[in-house]
């Protein structure tokens, strides 16, 4: 089984299905043919084994890297060299649990009572 995102004229991933073949040509006709899917079709892998990621709705196709970059979690964050998203400071290494608070742009350890 192969999992194929349809991107639309944007690149953005609209939805993401399972098809019966591996091969990506093979899996692209058969979306086409068989199942009468007209759009554009690139293969992805739900355990990252190729285009970086696996591609989920909102997601978006980077046709020069070939690889599939997540939505923007913040509008602070930018994006690195390697597709990954960063915020603009660096997460506590520590053994606590945090969440980015976009309003104070900084790291806040989660408490759970």
């Amino acid at each position: 089984m192969a999992h194929f995102a349809e991107v639309d004229q944007n690149n953005v991933v609209t939805r993401v299905l399972v098809v019966p073949d591996e091969q990506e040509h093979r899996g692209q006709d058969f979306l086409a043919n068989d199942l009468g899917l007209d759009g554009r079709w690139i293969q992805t892998s739900y355990n990252h084994n190729i285009r970086k990621q696996y591609a989920g709705i909102g997601y978006t196709f980077d046709e020069v890297a070939d690889v599939f970059v997540a939505p923007q979690p913040f509008p602070s964050w930018t994006l690195d060299e390697n597709h990954d998203w960063q915020a603009p400071k660096a997460k506590p290494e520590d053994d606590l649990m945090y969440s980015w608070n976009e309003e104070n742009q900084d790291w806040e350890a989660v408490v759970y009572e």
